[in-house]
């Protein structure tokens, strides 16, 4: 990975859409889209009704000629992206929701999923909350680097500024991905997949009435998003494989725990949670956690030890990397263990 090439990438990203946001008199983010756009359709620009003017025009282009991203590594091009989004979410004060899922604990859960398809020959990766694409893209791209190219993702998301950005960092990083604007709640008309991987929205399904068919609704009043997600998704998961969730750490201490659990142990195995550590997280009622499920049916089996646990500082790079083999050892010996 170029830390050079993140950087120049990301200034063309930031100035461009910098010089756009004037331009068009738009928002950053789809300044941002749109500068995206052009830099993959060969550095041309959109001109609509006069619109950039024609000095804004040679601006942008020769702004485009001073980076080639055919030339950069995938991690380098999302890294951009990401960096692009930060920079979005604090210019146009972006909500909560659309924050995008750190570097470090996307690594995280990637690592955690390479070897549980390490004898696999593709794998079919579905996210149905994908937001910018940063998680499923990052997700993807260790799994082509470490085990094998034919990987290919399916992305959801009811927001099209989002499905834009994801849209754009698929073809900038040159992955396959499907995706979709949609209402994940609803009726998803996809295939089977091997793998699940998701930064889950916190907080209430607005739409009772979409939800009825759903064990994890809530008996009175609105269901938890993550909790019909999760649902959503291992309906869509081949027997036997795995869904990877960012939750809250708190997940099993709310009222509408109940109806979550009953439906877990009719259909899933919980087979590891893991709290990430509380300084990434402003209080100790935000703090999330890594978990682990698998579904039940072919072969599939509750382990003998789940994995349970809290990873140490990151910044205690040694605990870190103890702990992170601690979990392989346990996936090889335990979770893999036929």
């Amino acid at each position: 990975m170029s830390e050079k090439d993140t950087t120049d990438l990301y200034q063309v990203f930031d100035q461009s859409a910098k010089v756009l946001m004037q331009a068009l008199n738009t928002s950053y983010l789809d300044a941002f889209i749109e500068t995206a756009d052009n830099i993959i359709d060969n550095g041309t620009v959109r001109v609509e009704n006069g619109v950039p003017n024609e000095k804004v025009v040679k601006e942008l282009t020769d702004l485009y000629k001073t980076i080639d991203y055919k030339k950069m590594d995938a991690p380098s091009i999302r890294r951009a992206i990401q960096m692009a989004m930060i920079r979005a979410i604090k210019v146009d004060k972006i909500q909560a929701i659309h924050q995008i899922t750190p570097d470090t604990i996307a690594y995280i859960m990637g690592y955690l999923i390479l070897r549980l398809y390490k004898n696999d020959q593709s794998v079919k990766v579905l996210d149905p909350a994908v937001g910018s694409g940063n998680l499923l893209t990052a997700v993807m791209n260790q799994l082509k680097t470490e085990l094998h190219d034919n990987v290919e993702g399916i992305g959801i998301d009811n927001d099209d500024s989002m499905i834009s950005v994801a849209s754009i960092s698929a073809k900038l990083q040159n992955l396959d991905i499907e995706l979709i604007h949609q209402d994940s709640i609803a009726e998803i008309d996809i295939p089977d997949v091997d793998l699940v991987v998701s930064d889950l929205p916190i907080g209430y399904y607005p739409i009772d009435d979409n939800v009825t068919d759903y064990e994890t609704s809530s008996t009175s009043g609105h269901s938890y998003v993550h909790h019909l997600l999760m649902e959503q998704s291992i309906n869509h998961l081949k027997d036997g494989d795995f869904a990877v969730f960012l939750v809250p750490s708190n997940l099993f201490q709310t009222n509408e725990a109940k109806g979550l659990l009953k439906w877990m142990q009719d259909t899933v195995y919980l087979q590891g949670i893991l709290n990430l550590p509380k300084e990434l997280f402003l209080n100790e009622s935000a703090q999330k956690a890594v978990m682990i499920l698998q579904k039940r049916g072919n072969g599939a089996k509750q382990v003998d030890k789940v994995m349970l646990g809290e990873f140490p500082s990151f910044k205690d790079t040694g605990a870190f990397q103890k702990f992170m083999q601690e979990i392989v050892e346990w996936e090889e010996k335990d979770l893999l263990k036929k």
